[in-house]
């Protein structure tokens, strides 16, 4: 059989090297017994396999989370607002991990190793506070117990080594508090590069417009048939925005008219950025006078204004933002970056005021805790002094007195850590009442309202609404920024957050999905991608400025948290060393040693400097391939 085989391809037109090939691979088929059943059990175990790697592909595939909402949203609104969720989706990942670190080292062995609540006075209400500990009012403030518990920094014990197996928490609350930054950095970076190697070679995207625009403007991900007409009138709107960019760049036109209605423009802005500032400021100054009033006299809105107005001005600026630019005549992708670097700067100025402001209060409550802490001091020598000498003996027993009514400062890492947590969740209030209100409520009174109204609610005002994905990515950047900043103050934050992400991301598909329309031009998601892990990684590097500089510089409470009774919290470190044998803390010594350091940094700015270098010349090595290729 196999010489009539061969003969046979040989004369359909085969080759005697193609004949053998095809032999060798279907011999067991032509053979008899053994061989053919042999043959016929590889076939099937063939065909099984690939099923199973298939259906395993498949099964991957269900595990990723919201997998098919994403898919579902992509197909309906284009790969540009599917973006934002798959970067949402991302965040929810990395606050896993590091909610695995924080809960992990930090609150599991306190949990199970530490002391129990009610032992010590760190872990105890006052007495004064336990009347209204349990209310609704003060746990949604997150004071009484929620105050008291393991949410917060003060919880946790300041003992060098608890448990039996001797775990030193002091030193892993600090190393995970400053270890989130590192992996956070060493993710964001990863995840920069993979962008940019799948982004394409990041040449000059202003040569070669029509060629670009006609081979490469679709969105082959566009499912919706709605979506696919916007995307066809987007493209070609886009060839007759160039040809109109082509003409005005010939044309004259009032130069002087236009700088005069920019500088103008970014006046008005500046004044806006200022105003918003100094409002926070002043917000948070009467906060500060607010909170040494009685409690029970003070309205909603003086309990939580500093929360309520930040998240104001983060509703109100952008759209204020939005109209101004009205006066630069901008091209839209240029009017659109000016847009997202002033929201930046708005989101960021706003932080940081509310930083400064914060630190103000922090020293006050420090200058209070150092008269406390002399008070305590000089009232223990007093009873020592008085027991001796009443006494006639030197062997004073510690005083008997409740853990709930023992003097104690204030704390102010925790109070920070309340004031981030009310942000968090104010934020989170805010978001979906916007939601709900901007979106879901315009949606129905246009879908219920167009039959007995006088003009076209859908075509005109209002409208249904379009999904605002810069809006919503930079605000998705700051609250990270605050959970990178507030975690420090308070492990719980981290948890919140992701609770927070898990909502958000079944209550926006659902909103998208049920209340907006396709955008009119449906982008693709390029390089978007990149710029916002740029502002996240900006926004990761001066979230990490305050808490560097609180660690190194400032002392902390010297009777809650981990690091009470220590002049400065890095202080656990030098503890460690010290317990280290003397040839680990000579090489640690001499790996700090400012000389080293300097040479570190230096050899760092080399390095960047040539792969900068070298960038830029593949980079003008593939825009010269892209000239010989159109």
């Amino acid at each position: 059989p196999h010489k009539q085989l061969m003969g046979h391809l040989l004369f359909t037109g085969w080759n005697c090297r193609e004949c053998q090939t095809f032999v060798e691979k279907f011999e067991g088929a032509l053979g008899k017994g053994k061989g053919r059943k042999l043959y016929a059990y590889k076939v099937m175990m063939a065909k099984k396999m690939i099923k199973f790697n298939r259906d395993f592909e498949n099964f991957k595939t269900a595990c990723i989370p919201w997998e098919r909402k994403i898919k579902e949203v992509e197909s309906h609104f284009g790969s540009s607002v599917a973006s934002y969720f798959l970067f949402l989706r991302w965040m929810f990942g990395l606050n896993m991990v590091l909610f695995g670190f924080m809960f992990g080292l930090v609150v599991l062995p306190e949990v199970l190793m530490g002391l129990p609540y009610g032992s010590i006075p760190r872990k105890v209400v006052p007495r004064a506070e336990q009347a209204n500990a349990m209310d609704y009012s003060v746990l949604l403030d997150f004071g009484g117990y929620c105050q008291y518990s393991i949410l917060f920094y003060g919880y946790y014990n300041d003992a060098r080594t608890i448990g039996v197996f001797k775990f030193r928490l002091p030193l892993s609350y600090l190393l995970v508090g400053v270890g989130i930054f590192g992996y956070s950095l060493m993710v964001v970076i990863r995840m920069m590069a993979r962008n940019s190697n799948e982004g394409g070679d990041g040449g000059d995207e202003g040569q070669f417009t029509f060629s670009f625009k006609m081979f490469t403007s679709w969105d082959y991900l566009i499912g919706n048939p709605e979506t696919a007409d916007n995307k066809f009138a987007s493209v070609t709107t886009s060839f007759k925005e160039s040809i109109v960019d082509e003409q005005e760049n010939q044309k004259d036109e009032n130069i002087h008219l236009r700088r005069f209605l920019r500088v103008l423009a970014n006046f008005l802005i500046l004044c806006c950025l200022g105003g918003s500032g100094f409002l926070i400021y002043y917000v948070v100054k009467q906060s500060q006078d607010n909170a040494k009033k009685d409690q029970d006299e003070l309205t909603w809105f003086q309990k939580n204004e500093v929360d309520v107005v930040m998240s104001l001005l983060g509703l109100v600026c952008p759209p204020l933002f939005e109209t101004i630019a009205e006066l630069e005549e901008y091209h839209p992708r240029v009017a659109l970056k000016w847009q997202l670097g002033r929201i930046f700067a708005l989101f960021l100025g706003n932080l940081y005021t509310f930083l400064f402001a914060l630190f103000d209060e922090v020293n006050e409550k420090l200058e209070e805790e150092k008269s406390i802490k002399n008070a305590t001091m000089w009232s223990l020598k007093e009873y020592y002094a008085n027991y001796s000498s009443y006494h006639n003996t030197t062997d004073v027993p510690p005083l008997d007195i409740a853990p709930a009514d023992v003097v104690r400062g204030p704390c102010w890492e925790t109070t920070v850590g309340v004031e981030f947590m009310k942000l968090t969740v104010n934020d989170i209030e805010v978001t979906y009442i916007t939601i709900l209100i901007g979106d879901f409520l315009r949606a129905v009174i246009v879908r219920f309202l167009n039959y007995c109204w006088c003009w076209d609610l859908e075509a005109g005002f209002p409208s249904y609404g379009e999904f605002d994905i810069s809006g919503n990515v930079l605000g998705l950047i700051f609250n990270q920024g605050m959970i990178w900043m507030g975690a420090f103050f308070s492990p719980g934050l981290v948890g919140l957050n992701i609770l927070r992400l898990i909502s958000s991301m079944y209550f926006q598909c659902w909103a998208v999905m049920a209340t907006n329309v396709p955008h009119e031009r449906v982008f693709k998601a390029s390089k978007s991608n990149n710029f916002y892990m740029g502002l996240l990684l900006l926004v990761l590097f001066l979230s990490l400025l305050p808490v560097i500089y609180i660690i190194m510089t400032m002392p902390p409470s010297f009777d809650c948290g981990p690091f009470s009774g220590r002049e400065k919290m890095y202080d656990v470190i030098l503890e460690t060393l010290e317990e280290l044998p003397t040839f680990i803390g000579n090489i640690v010594g001499y790996a700090t040693n400012p000389g080293l350091i300097l040479s570190a940094v230096l050899l760092m700015v080399l390095a960047i400097y040539y792969l900068n270098v070298t960038s830029k010349n593949y980079e003008n090595a593939n825009l010269e391939l892209r000239k010989k290729i159109t």
